[in-house]
């Protein structure tokens, strides 16, 4: 499982002419789901999120988490995150290793869950073509993997 987080100062996911998803200040979520991926490894990378510490404190420094920033998090299932393109002879990503949709949408729900236990949350719409409108905070910009 992959994420690209993003704090934003704020940020809306569209599908068609509708807003499936917006927030204030926060993090943008995109994640990838991989083939193997599990549940356990859906909820520690949730918390981790949550916990990362990249708001800045009263002198600057990143020493808040999403958490005590009270921010919000918007969530959008990416499966080309998981593209190969180290192995290709040619320049087409590889995206073999992408969990199917029946493996990946629940776990991506379950992720979803996860941290909706700890912040708010919004999200896209799983499987759908996204339009993701955001103003980059920072920027800052942080990949995990579990």
């Amino acid at each position: 499982m992959k994420a690209v987080v993003q704090r934003v100062a704020n940020a809306r996911v569209r599908v068609g002419d509708e807003v499936a998803g917006e927030i204030g200040p926060g993090l943008c979520v995109l994640l990838g789901i991989a083939r193997g991926d599990s549940v356990s490894g859906a909820d520690r990378l949730a918390g981790k999120i949550a916990r990362l510490r990249i708001f800045e404190n009263a002198d600057g420094r990143f020493d808040r988490s999403l958490l005590e920033a009270g921010g919000e998090a918007l969530v959008v299932s990416q499966f080309t995150l998981i593209a190969d393109t180290k192995r290709q002879k040619g320049t087409r990503p590889d995206f073999s290793q992408a969990a199917p949709k029946e493996e990946a949408e629940p776990l991506y729900e379950a992720f979803c869950e996860a941290l909706c236990e700890l912040v708010a949350v919004e999200t896209g719409v799983f499987g759908a073509r996204m339009a993701v409108e955001l103003t980059n905070d920072g920027p800052v910009t942080i990949v995990l993997e579990v």
